[in-house]
């Protein structure tokens, strides 16, 4: 039986005949990727947009958040973990086709919502999914978010680019040993930045941790980078909750967050604190 070695993300899993890769999601089938979670929802709600979070994009309005199993990263303080580390077989899950998600978000628009979020787990180690409902969801004449870590390749979301309206993506931090512990990479990270910010809005979210991605140094590192490719870039600076294999350590203190987003202010035109 043929091998597949997976293009979808970084990891470029080796996959035998059946076998699944890191992210639960992905499966080699008869020589090719395949995604494992097309059309499988795990978790489904009706949010403001604010929440995604997109402080820039559509304000005050509401869109359909979906999202399914599976991730290509590690994070220790996932706060999604029930769903980004299940899989098919674990995580409970109903089938909506693409048209029929759509539908349902063209049924919500009286009650002010804009179109479709893809985001809870990482939507785009099923980019196939995306792509497809995205392109029923702008037929309609709605609009499309995407909420990701950005660990995957510009293959990935070039697919979806020309559906896609809007992305939130993660920035993690801005060094390679912080994104080594949280099973990322920082590199392909920046790429996806940089294409996405071509084609669609995009804002950037940095969770911070206490003594993991918290000095002054990177952030003035990271809010310098961002403004090279666009210093409009909205970047939330959000607070971290002790949750999954980081209990140990405790939220982020305000105070900190105010001095890094001071920082971040100096590069960018719009820096947010999140999570206070």
């Amino acid at each position: 039986m043929a091998e597949v070695v997976c293009p979808v993300c970084f990891r470029h899993c080796c996959l035998k005949e059946g076998q699944t890769g890191f992210c639960h999601a992905r499966k080699n089938e008869d020589g090719l990727s395949v995604c494992q979670n097309y059309s499988k929802i795990t978790s489904i709600a009706l949010d403001p947009i604010e929440k995604k979070p997109l402080a820039r994009f559509h304000p005050g309005t509401m869109v359909l958040s979906v999202g399914s199993f599976g991730c290509n990263m590690d994070c220790p303080f996932c706060q999604n973990d029930t769903i980004s580390c299940a899989n098919e077989q674990s995580a409970s899950w109903r089938f909506l086709a693409p048209g029929e998600l759509a539908d349902m978000a063209e049924r919500l628009r009286p009650r002010g919502n804009i179109g479709v979020a893809f985001t809870y787990n990482e939507p785009m180690i099923g980019y196939e999914f995306v792509r497809d409902t995205a392109k029923e969801v702008r037929g309609r004449g709605m609009k499309n978010v995407v909420v990701t870590g950005g660990s995957v390749s510009l293959d990935a979301l070039g697919e979806v680019l020309p559906y896609v309206d809007a992305f939130n993506i993660d920035l993690k931090g801005f060094t390679d040993p912080w994104y080594h512990t949280l099973g990322g990479d920082l590199p392909t990270v920046k790429a996806f930045i940089g294409e996405a910010a071509k084609h669609a809005h995009v804002e950037l979210t940095t969770l911070i941790v206490p003594g993991g991605n918290d000095s002054p140094e990177e952030m003035e590192a990271l809010s310098a980078w961002v403004a090279t490719v666009d210093k409009s870039i909205p970047l939330h600076i959000t607070r971290f909750f002790p949750h999954r294999r980081m209990k140990d350590r405790p939220p982020t203190d305000i105070a900190v967050l105010g001095q890094l987003a001071q920082i971040a202010r100096g590069h960018l035109d719009t820096v947010l604190l999140g999570n206070v």
